[in-house]
């Protein structure tokens, strides 16, 4: 088996809000990743706790669950998750507030018999199969939304955001669990697996350098690091017109795991 894991903080000088880590069972069962990228917030979040303290307390939590509790679904280990961490900090913080810390999730297990996965919010999974075709499994309910409705953060907090209409996130509530994008495949359909949060996954979504499929080859050929650096240049090029970012920021945090099965 082989396993990489590359993640960036945007900036040098700002915390890496991403969390990334794969667990290999020492009974030699199968194994597991999980991949988070934390909620930036543009302002007050009604929490004493940074990005990065929530997104580590959610993703090791989630990775020793899946782990441990195997007669678990990822989609109620994720919500078993979700409430030890908000249970966490509820005596200290307004977890009601709706930028209370916050970040999409990708999950993954695999054993002898099967590949189970779980995405909720807009990072990627993509499977390969046996014979090379690669499937992307995205919850794409943020892309859907109209440009309009994301004008403002007032209105996409006030409307949209852990809403019916609109998208969830891994925050406070355990039921977004219950949102996610889920499903199983049998292991011999699937001969490796990737997960970026959308600061990689740019490559493909804003710069349209290529498809998932190159994404996937350009992974198992060059590795995460390969991709990430890659992006790293489109940011830098794009930088002053702005033409293929828009309004979103230049460098974003970005996390790229790769896994031969």
């Amino acid at each position: 088996m082989r396993t990489e894991v590359v993640s960036e903080p945007g900036l040098p000088d700002h915390p890496n809000e991403d969390f990334a880590a794969f667990a290999l069972p020492a009974d030699g069962q199968g194994g597991c990743l999980v991949v988070l990228d934390g909620v930036t917030p543009p302002r007050e979040t009604g929490c004493l706790h940074s990005v990065p303290w929530f997104t580590s307390r959610l993703g090791g939590g989630l990775l020793e669950l899946t782990v441990s509790r195997r007669d678990l679904t990822l989609a109620e280990a994720l919500a078993r998750t979700i409430h030890g961490t908000a249970e966490a900090h509820s005596l200290t913080c307004d977890l009601s507030h709706p930028r209370t810390p916050q970040a999409t999730v990708v999950a993954v297990r695999w054993s002898a018999g099967s590949v189970e996965y779980l995405v909720l919010s807009d990072s990627a999974l993509l499977l390969e199969s046996p014979d090379g075709l690669v499937t992307p499994v995205l919850d794409d309910r943020l892309a859907r939304l109209p440009r309009a409705a994301l004008a403002t953060d007032a209105l996409v907090d006030a409307t949209l955001r852990n809403k019916e209409g609109g998208f969830f996130t891994a925050a406070a509530d355990p039921s977004a669990a219950e949102r996610a994008v889920t499903g199983t495949v049998p292991r011999s359909r699937v001969r490796a697996l990737a997960a970026l949060t959308d600061g990689a996954a740019r490559w493909v979504e804003k710069f349209g350098e290529g498809d998932w499929a190159q994404c996937f080859a350009l992974l198992r050929k060059e590795g995460p690091q390969a991709l990430v650096d890659r992006v790293r240049l489109l940011e830098r090029a794009d930088r002053e017109e702005r033409t293929r970012l828009g309004r979103s920021k230049t460098h974003d945090d970005a996390t790229a795991a790769f896994a031969e099965l």
